[in-house]
């Protein structure tokens, strides 16, 4: 695995001007892989392999750290990674703080105390051992921590102007992708939606994966996650910001989890699976970092904020029906997606490849346990403009190769009830 040093310096915000702002905020739906366009590849360092949490402690203090606060949540405690965690960073000579009161969609409330905690105890470097939640909040707390306000201040693409403590991100799932993104996503409990952060200042300093984190898992966990890696390689090699650097992570990243999933699910102890399921992960989450996403994540984005859903079993019902309707704006791309997936598509037209895999998306749904339909997640047809409404204001719509109305969305959720 290619270990790759952080681009640029650790800061705020990205130029006015720059390929992510300007692809993510403009109206028109011009792709920015024309010839000469300007291609930026945003990466952590990062480390990967078995028994690869002894390096946590080194880490931490390469990157300034004296007292780190370590962001997590219960089950992960009960797995035992925070004991072994905590054990590497005092052998390095430091002095961590516990915060582990994170939930599933991590809320605005949540982060604004773990930040309380964070002065309380003159924190330093932030390190985040837990699932995509935990990565989240933890971005959260670095974002005040450095910025100040509140947390919702700074939905949208980089509002985050100034520099933040040193992140360390250590997965225990395989999908999110969170420890290698320029995303955090934070529920607002008032409005019951998802905002999402985004800016290059998201982007973690350090990435470590041990693929043994990943046997703890809850089935139902390993299921969604790795449906939500899927949906970030689909998205991002389709996505208007695509581009040569992202595409080859987004095609390895569909061809890990089309062939490994499944194996994880029926085999969990199964340790070549598992590594390759962490590294789908991982290359996911740098292909939609830097690629940005799609339909799939805003609409999906909106029922986890509504209704608290899993964030990856949403985007495994969603998936195919966003599929079939990017299709019809960009055929011939369905084509590799649904090569690397493994499917026979030598001489088949676009159109008819993306309709195969949106069948092999959802056979694999099926396979892993994901219901068929947003219904028996709670969603009701009551509940569909008022989704469709706020998916319009997500900043993954942007990017999407089709563009979509209001009424276009309200006919997807329809389609996925």
């Amino acid at each position: 695995m290619t270990i790759m040093a952080p681009i640029g310096p650790r800061a705020g915000a990205a130029p006015a001007g720059s390929a992510v702002a300007t692809r993510a905020s403009r109206a028109t739906r011009t792709a920015p892989t024309e010839v000469g366009a300007l291609v930026k590849f945003h990466a952590p360092e990062v480390v990967f392999g078995s028994g690869s949490l002894a390096e946590a402690g080194f880490a931490a203090v390469r990157l300034g750290a004296r007292r780190p606060l370590v962001v997590t949540d219960p089950g992960i405690i009960e797995a035992g990674w925070v004991e072994q965690l905590l054990d590497h960073l005092c052998a390095a000579g430091l002095q961590p703080v516990v915060w582990s009161r994170v939930t599933p969609n991590p809320r605005d409330h949540e982060i604004r105390a773990a930040h309380a905690h964070y002065l309380e105890w003159d924190c330093d470097v932030i390190v985040g051992l837990g699932g995509g939640s935990v990565a989240d909040a933890a971005k959260g707390v670095a974002v005040l921590s450095g910025n100040g306000g509140d947390i919702l201040d700074y939905a949208g693409v980089d509002q985050v102007t100034r520099p933040i403590p040193p992140l360390l991100i250590i997965p225990t799932t395989s999908g999110t992708g969170a420890d290698v993104s320029q995303f955090c996503i934070v529920t607002d409990t008032e409005r019951s939606v998802k905002i999402t952060i985004m800016g290059r200042a998201l982007v973690p300093d350090l990435s470590l994966t041990d693929p043994r984190l990943l046997v703890t898992m809850p089935e139902s966990l390993n299921a969604a996650t790795g449906l939500d890696a899927l949906t970030h390689g689909i998205e991002a090699f389709v996505s208007l910001a695509h581009n040569p650097l992202a595409d080859t992570h987004a095609l390895d990243a569909v061809a890990l989890v089309c062939a490994h999933l499944r194996t994880t699910m029926t085999s969990p102890h199964d340790e070549p699976a598992r590594r390759k399921m962490a590294q789908a992960s991982l290359q996911a989450g740098l292909a939609f970092s830097n690629a940005i996403l799609g339909a799939t994540h805003a609409m999906s984005h909106q029922v986890g904020g509504l209704l608290d859903a899993p964030h990856g079993v949403v985007n495994g019902v969603l998936l195919p029906h966003v599929i079939r309707y990017n299709a019809r704006a960009t055929p011939g791309r369905f084509v590799d997606l649904a090569r690397a997936a493994g499917l026979a598509v030598d001489g088949v037209p676009g159109d008819v490849a993306a309709e195969m895999l949106a069948d092999h998306v959802r056979r694999l749904a099926d396979d892993v346990g994901v219901p068929r339909g947003l219904r028996e997640l709670g969603v009701t047809e009551a509940d569909i403009p008022r989704l469709a409404h706020t998916t319009l204001d997500d900043a993954c719509l942007a990017t999407n190769p089709r563009a979509a109305t209001e009424d276009d969305v309200v006919r997807l959720f329809r389609d996925a009830l």
